[in-house]
């Protein structure tokens, strides 16, 4: 955080200024009087910068915190302190290649070290005091959160759209999390769009990502899909315009970042063994490694090697539902038969064993027994929103539809 001192002339910051002196005002600032002019300190980390040179470099690969240290300058005894930092503290193995640092030097001829401070993330900071003897303090920059609106349609592709929108690519990874249920992010078509009312959050004037996503409209085929996010101590969630939970009993696809390379289909010319021959599943293109999840809670019934399905994993939801995961790389931790997966859980990786000329996830399901296409099946409802909170989401929906441009006549379609 870049805190500023400002000193009036004088007259100090209010109160009982002394010319020359040192006070603190109201706010708890302390304030410098000077003789002529307004004296700024600039502050950051807690540490007066303007009042030390400054070096900025990055941790190389493999380098150790105390090769830092000495190579800085740092006394001996502050690198035997360093050493006995507890972990709780601060993990001095747990210094990653690539982040910054920064170096703060006295400016004399003597040019001694005085801070460092380790960068471990835009908002996170390890600052290692070296004046007289080590100690090491966490100072965390606050994150500024703005509310915005924004709208794109879909000409290309959702995340090409966003970021040719100058917004966050990150909204649309948000976005096809809220509606992982309820919307194929591998059929989007032109035309398709979406309004959101969100939290952008930045740290010093910086925008570093994307908060909480309050509403959302995204129309699919013609279709007005609404996300409205309601929480209290019992229930959170995102719900549409009846209450009804946005989650559903299955994922709309077993992965992300892919695309459909082969429909399901009863008559489709085989590319490794050349005849043509039912494909009861959806294939989708994905680099080797991509992890593929569970679409619903159920128990492992097959993890092995099946001839042309290659590595498969399959899954029992409950007595109607089953679906399969063939031609993967390798397993998912902890996936066994007889073990429970939950929605969502990792339970391989995209990969082209058995009969497949490159990688890609061949998905199946059953209804009852009989194959049916993943793309076109109505996953089962979850539980709605309890009754006794309706009249409390249904005031914060009308103030979030509002935010999204979305009228109370349009409303009344509920």
């Amino acid at each position: 955080m870049v805190g500023v001192i400002a000193a009036q002339l004088l007259c100090g910051c209010g109160g009982n200024g002394t010319k020359g002196g040192e006070e603190t005002d109201g706010s708890g600032q302390q304030c410098v009087a000077g003789e002529t002019d307004t004296v700024i300190v600039r502050r950051e980390y807690g540490i007066a910068v303007d009042s030390f040179d400054m070096e900025e470099r990055r941790v190389k690969e493999g380098e150790a915190i105390s090769v830092i240290f000495k190579r800085a300058g740092a006394p001996d005894d502050a690198l035997n302190r360093l050493l006995a930092i507890p972990d709780s503290v601060f993990d001095v193995r747990r210094v990653r290649a690539g982040n910054k640092y920064t170096l703060f030097y006295t400016p004399d001829s003597a040019r001694q070290l005085t801070y460092v401070v380790y960068h471990r993330s835009i908002t996170d900071f390890v600052v290692f005091h070296l004046e007289d003897s080590l100690h090491v303090e966490r100072f965390e920059k606050p994150v500024t959160r703005v509310e915005r609106m924004s709208s794109v349609t879909i000409n290309n592709s959702l995340w090409g759209d966003v970021s040719r929108a100058g917004l966050d690519v990150e909204l649309a990874l948000d976005l096809s999390d809220i509606y992982a249920w309820t919307i194929d992010f591998f059929g989007l078509q032109a035309g398709d769009s979406f309004s959101a009312y969100y939290d952008e959050e930045y740290v010093d004037s910086v925008p570093i990502g994307i908060g909480r996503i309050y509403a959302a409209r995204f129309t699919h085929r013609g279709k007005e899909n609404y996300a409205i996010y309601y929480g209290n101590d019992s229930v959170e969630g995102y719900w549409d315009l009846d209450g009804n939970n946005v989650k559903k009993a299955f994922l709309k696809a077993p992965l992300k970042f892919s695309r459909v390379s082969s429909h399901f289909t009863y008559a489709r010319r085989h590319p490794v063994y050349k005849t043509v021959r039912p494909h009861t599943g959806v294939d989708y293109a994905a680099p080797k490694g991509t992890p593929v999840m569970a679409i619903g809670d159920g128990t492992v019934t097959y993890k092995g090697y099946s001839g042309g399905g290659g590595n498969m994993v399959k899954i029992r939801h409950n007595g109607t539902y089953q679906s399969a995961y063939l031609h993967l790389s390798k397993f998912g931790k902890g996936v066994a038969v007889g073990e429970r997966v939950t929605q969502g859980q990792v339970i391989g990786y995209v990969g082209s064993t058995g009969a497949s000329t490159g990688p890609h996830l061949d998905f199946r399901v059953w209804k009852n027994g009989q194959p049916i296409d993943p793309l076109a099946m109505e996953a089962p409802p979850t539980e709605p929103l309890p009754e006794q909170y309706r009249a409390e989401f249904d005031s914060v929906k009308r103030v979030m539809l509002e935010r999204i441009g979305v009228t109370a006549e349009r409303d009344s379609v509920r």
